[in-house]
C-alpha cells in the first residue's frame, strides 16, 4: 500500500506516517535456517509499486528537509569553504608537467598541462564537455614523453569509463572511445605508439549477468580499431579478476598484477621486454598464490624494489635482482616498523641529488610522516618535518622521470586546504609548491587524537575536531567510520567538518579495525568472521564521546557510507539508544543476497558469501536488514542513495528504510533521499553542497546544532 503525502506543516518529529510498502511473507530456507525477506518486492527499481512507494517517499523527505532551518546560511558556508579549490600532484613527462586543478566557480577540476616555460593549458575540461555537468574525468595518463594522453570520462555516475587519446600539443582527438574500459590500467610504450591496457570482454561472449566480471590485458596501437588488440595476458584468471599494469621508464621491463575482487593479496608477474616480443611478453612469476599484497618497480639503477606485506602486515621495501624476483631473493631495505604502516616510496637519484635517496611515506596511527634514507644501504638519512601544528596526512608522492632531487606530495588536514608540498634532498627542506587556488576564512577548530578500549580490550583511535581542545559541555557531534576493505581514515580538508564546528559542534572519526590505520593485521581484524568487532569498535568511540564529555546520546549522530552505511546500519538496529541520528549513504544492508546486486560479488572476501553455511551465520548475525524489530524506539534516520551508483545497488536502502518505517516506536522520522545522474564517486561542486545541506541540517535538527547562528567566514555557532 502506498499512502499519498501531503507537505508538513508542522516539526519533522511531529510527522505520524511515513507512506508505507506493502509487506509480503517471503521467506527464504538457507540452510535449514529461515529468513524473512517482507520489501523483497522494492529490489526491482522499475515495477509500479516500487515507483509509486519511491516517488512518496521523495516527497515525505522534502516535507521533512526542506524548511529546516538553517539551511540558507548552512549553503553559504559551505560554498565559501569549498571555494577554496583543489590542486593535485604535478606528472612530469618529457619536460611539462600535468596536473588536477579546481579552481574556484568551477563545478569539476580540470586536467592541465604546463610546458617548460610555464606556459598552462587546458587539456581535458568535464564541463566543457558537458555542460550539465554528470561528465566525470575517471583516470589520466600521459605517455613517456608527455605528447600523448589517454583519459577515460564516464556520465551520470555509471563509472562505465570510456577511453580517448589527445594529442597534447594540438588537442586533436588521436583514439577512441573505446568501451568496456572500467577499472582498467593503462601503461604506455616508448614512443607513445602503443600502450597495454585492460578491458572487459563483449557482454555477448560472457554468461549472462557476468558482464562486468571477465578482463583481459591488451596490447593497443594508437588509432587502431580496439577490435584489433593483441590478447596478451588473462585467458586463465578467475572471473571477477582485476589487472593492473607497468612499464618502467626505460621500456624494458613489464609488471602485471592480478587480484581477485577486492581480496587483500595478488599474483605478480614480470616480463623482460627486450627478451621477448610486446605482443607475446614472457612473464616470470614473481609471487603466485602468496596471501600478500606486493607491488614492484625497476629502478634506473638496475634493481627491482620490491613493496610488499609478506611477512610484514605494516609493509616493507626489499630490492632483487629482476632476473630472480622471487622472494627468496628479497633483500630488506627499509624493513617494517612495529608501530607505522609503509604507504609509498620515491626515488632521487639525478645529478643533483648529493647521494641516491630513497624518501619513504608512512602513517603512524593513521598520521602521515617521511623519512629519507640512503638509497644504496636502507641508512635513515632524517625525518623531514611536515607542517606543524596539526595532524595531517600525505597524499601520494611524486617525481621526475629522470630522478632529479625533488619529491612532491600531498598534504592535507583539517584546519587548513589541501596543498602540494616539495621535499629537496640537497637540503631536506619542505616547501610549498602549490597552495590551494582559492581562499577562504576559516573557522578556528582544534584537533585531537584520543585512544579508547573496545569491547575486547583493543585500543583504537579516533579523531576528534572541536571548537574546544577539552570538552567544556555536551554538544552536538558527528561520529563518522568506514571500517572495511583496508581504508584508512587519515586527516583531510573537509568543508562539512568545518562547518558543523563552525557551527558549535563536534566531529569525530573513528579509525576502526578493518580499514589499514595500523597494518594489514588491523584490516583482518574486522573482516569475514571478525566484522563485528568493526560495530564493537564503533558502539566503543560512541560511549568514549558520551564519557568522556564531548557529547550525550540525545545529541550524537553516527555518519557512513557505502561500508560505512553497513557500520552504521548495524550501530543503530545494535545500539539505537547511542544515537539520536544516523546518515546512511549508499549502504549495504541486506548482507545476505548483497552477492546478487551490482559489484556485490566482488566483496565475498571482506563479508563472506550466504552461499557457505558458516559465512551465512557471520552475515545474519550483523545484517542490518535482517535485525529491525518491531517496537524499538530507532533514531532519526535518513538514507541516501544515487540512481546511477553501479557499485551498491539502491535496493538496500529501500528495503532498510521500508522496514524501519514499519518497525520503529519512535517518533523520529525515517527518510530516503534519492538522487538522480549521480553514482558512487565523483559529483559536481553543487551538487556536493546540495548532498551535504541536506545531511547536515537532518543532523543538526535532530541534535539541537544551531545551524542559523552559522554566519559566513566566522566560527560563531550555536546549539539549542
Amino acid at each position: 500500500m502506498t499512502r499519498s503525502v501531503q507537505p508538513a506543516e508542522h516539526a519533522p518529529h511531529e510527522t505520524p506516517h511515513a507512506p508505507a510498502a506493502a509487506r509480503a511473507d517471503t521467506v527464504d530456507v538457507l540452510f535449514g535456517r529461515a529468513v524473512p525477506d517482507p520489501y523483497r518486492a522494492l529490489e526491482d527499481p522499475d515495477a509500479p509499486a516500487t515507483r509509486a512507494w519511491s516517488a512518496a517517499q521523495d516527497a515525505w523527505f522534502h516535507a521533512h528537509v526542506d524548511e529546516l532551518p538553517g539551511r540558507d546560511r548552512l549553503r553559504a558556508r559551505l560554498a565559501e569553504l569549498l571555494a577554496t579549490g583543489l590542486i593535485g600532484l604535478p606528472c612530469w613527462r618529457g619536460g611539462r608537467h600535468f596536473l588536477i586543478r579546481r579552481d574556484p566557480g568551477r563545478e569539476h577540476a580540470v586536467l592541465f598541462v604546463v610546458e617548460s616555460d610555464g606556459t598552462e593549458r587546458a587539456l581535458v575540461d568535464p564541463i566543457a564537455i558537458d555542460p550539465s555537468g554528470t561528465t566525470t574525468l575517471d583516470q589520466w595518463v600521459p605517455s613517456d614523453e608527455g605528447d600523448r594522453l589517454a583519459y577515460l570520462l564516464s556520465t551520470g555516475g555509471d563509472e562505465e569509463s570510456r577511453l580517448y587519446v589527445l594529442d597534447v600539443a594540438t588537442g586533436d582527438r588521436l583514439d577512441g572511445p573505446i568501451d568496456r574500459m572500467r577499472d582498467t590500467s593503462i601503461a604506455w610504450l616508448p614512443g607513445g605508439d602503443a600502450c597495454y591496457l585492460v578491458r572487459r570482454l563483449l557482454p555477448e561472449a560472457v554468461p549472462a549477468g557476468e558482464e562486468q566480471h571477465h578482463r583481459r590485458v591488451y596490447l593497443h596501437r594508437i588509432g587502431a580499431d580496439p577490435a584489433a588488440a593483441v590478447e596478451v595476458f588473462g585467458a586463465d584468471g578467475a572471473p571477477g579478476t582485476y589487472y593492473g599494469l607497468g612499464v618502467s621508464r626505460d621500456g624494458r621491463w613489464l609488471t602485471v598484477s592480478a587480484s581477485l575482487g577486492t581480496a587483500p593479496r595478488n599474483d605478480l608477474w614480470l616480463a623482460d621486454l627486450h627478451a621477448s616480443p610486446a605482443e607475446r611478453p614472457a612473464l616470470c612469476p614473481v609471487t603466485v598464490g602468496l596471501d600478500a599484497l606486493t607491488g614492484v618497480r625497476v629502478g634506473r639503477d638496475g634493481r627491482l624494489y620490491v613493496f610488499t606485506d609478506l611477512d610484514a602486515p605494516r609493509g616493507r621495501l626489499c630490492v632483487a635482482d629482476p632476473a630472480t624476483p622471487a622472494p627468496e631473493h628479497w633483500r630488506d631495505l627499509v624493513a617494517e616498523e612495529p608501530d607505522a604502516v609503509l604507504t609509498g616510496y620515491t626515488i632521487l637519484d639525478g645529478p643533483d641529488a648529493p647521494r641516491p635517496t630513497l624518501l619513504v611515506s608512512r602513517t603512524r596511527h593513521a598520521v602521515g610522516e617521511l623519512t629519507a634514507y640512503d638509497l644504496a644501504d636502507g641508512a635513515v638519512l632524517g625525518k623531514p618535518a611536515t607542517p606543524g601544528g596539526t595532524p595531517g596526512s600525505i597524499g601520494g608522492l611524486a617525481e621526475r622521470p629522470e630522478g632529479g632531487h625533488e619529491a612532491w606530495f600531498g598534504w592535507s588536514d583539517y584546519t587548513a586546504p589541501s596543498a602540494v608540498l616539495r621535499y629537496d634532498a640537497r637540503t631536506g627542506a619542505i616547501d610549498t609548491w602549490a597552495a590551494a587556488p582559492g581562499s577562504a576564512e576559516l573557522p578556528a577548530v582544534r584537533v585531537r587524537q584520543e585512544s579508547y578500549r573496545s569491547a575486547d580490550g583493543t585500543t583504537v583511535r579516533m579523531f576528534v575536531i572541536a571548537p574546544t581542545a577539552e570538552p567544556d559541555r555536551p554538544r552536538p557531534a558527528v561520529l563518522y567510520g568506514y571500517g572495511g576493505f583496508g581504508i584508512s581514515l587519515g586527516p583531510a580538508y573537509s568543508a562539512g567538518i568545518l562547518a558543523w564546528v563552525a557551527a558549535g559542534g563536534v566531529y569525530t572519526i573513528a579509525n576502526l579495525r578493518g580499514g589499514a590505520e595500523e597494518g594489514e593485521e588491523w584490516h583482518r581484524a574486522g573482516m569475514r568472521g571478525h566484522k563485528q568487532r568493526v560495530f564493537d569498535d564503533f558502539h566503543a568511540a560512541a560511549e568514549h564521546l558520551v564519557a568522556r564529555g564531548w557529547t550525550t546520546p540525545d545529541r550524537l549522530a553516527a555518519s557512513g557510507g557505502s561500508n560505512g552505511g553497513l557500520l552504521v546500519g548495524a550501530a543503530l538496529t545494535q545500539r539505537p539508544e547511542l544515537y539520536a541520528a544516523v546518515a546512511c549513504s549508499m549502504p549495504l544492508l541486506d548482507m545476505v543476497r548483497y552477492e546478487r546486486f551490482g559489484l556485490g560479488r566482488l566483496w565475498s572476501d571482506e563479508y563472506g558469501s550466504a552461499e557457505v553455511p558458516e559465512e551465512l551465520d557471520w552475515l545474519l548475525g550483523y545484517s542490518p536488514y535482517h535485525r529491525v524489530r518491531a517496537g524499538v524506539a530507532y533514531p532519526a534516520v535518513l538514507f541516501t542513495v544515487f540512481d546511477g551508483d553501479t557499485r551498491v545497488d539502491p535496493l538496500h536502502a529501500r528495503k532498510m528504510c521500508a522496514a524501519l518505517q514499519h518497525a520503529t516506536a519512535s517518533p523520529r522520522p525515517v527518510l530516503l533521499r534519492t538522487e538522480a545522474e549521480v553514482g558512487h564517486a565523483a559529483r559536481s561542486v553543487t551538487r556536493t553542497v546540495e548532498l551535504t545541506v541536506d545531511t547536515l541540517s537532518f543532523l543538526a535538527a535532530h541534535t539541537g546544532l544551531d545551524l542559523g547562528a552559522l554566519r559566513p567566514g566566522t566560527d560563531e555557532g550555536g546549539e539549542r
